[in-house]
């Protein structure tokens, strides 16, 4: 008996149909996206990979992420240099910094969905 892992992410959103509509158009998340593209589709549920997901409150006055929104999106990606130009080529603005980047830690980008949600792409680093 335990958690196995996320189950799901529900937020409020004003237009959740659209802004569904981006997620899975710039992202591929959400009903009916599958990490793996060979894979069966589930018209319900996102199908993800396995791998390391952070669970972690952060301080109430943290500058992590705007003060105005009470969660950060982290999507763990793959060729995140490949995502961020397409990201661009999109017209989707990134935001990437040196300091975020870490050998043991990963690299990041950060964008904003269409509502102003932050969300942010780690790419793990490669096991040794």
């Amino acid at each position: 008996m335990g958690v196995q892992g996320i189950g799901g992410i529900f937020f409020r959103a004003r237009d959740p149909d659209s802004l569904s509509a981006w997620y899975k158009q710039h992202l591929n998340i959400g009903a009916g996206c599958n990490a793996d593209a060979m894979g069966p589709v589930d018209e319900w549920a996102w199908l993800s990979k396995g791998g390391p997901v952070v669970f972690a409150p952060f301080k109430a006055d943290t500058d992590y992420f705007a003060a105005d929104k009470a969660f950060m999106i982290n999507l763990r990606v793959t060729e995140i240099d490949a995502m961020i130009a397409s990201l661009r080529a999109a017209g989707v603005a990134i935001e990437t910094r040196a300091e975020w980047d870490a050998p043991e830690v990963g690299r990041f980008a950060r964008l904003h969905d269409p509502e102003g949600n932050a969300v942010e792409l780690w790419e793990v680093p490669a096991a040794a």
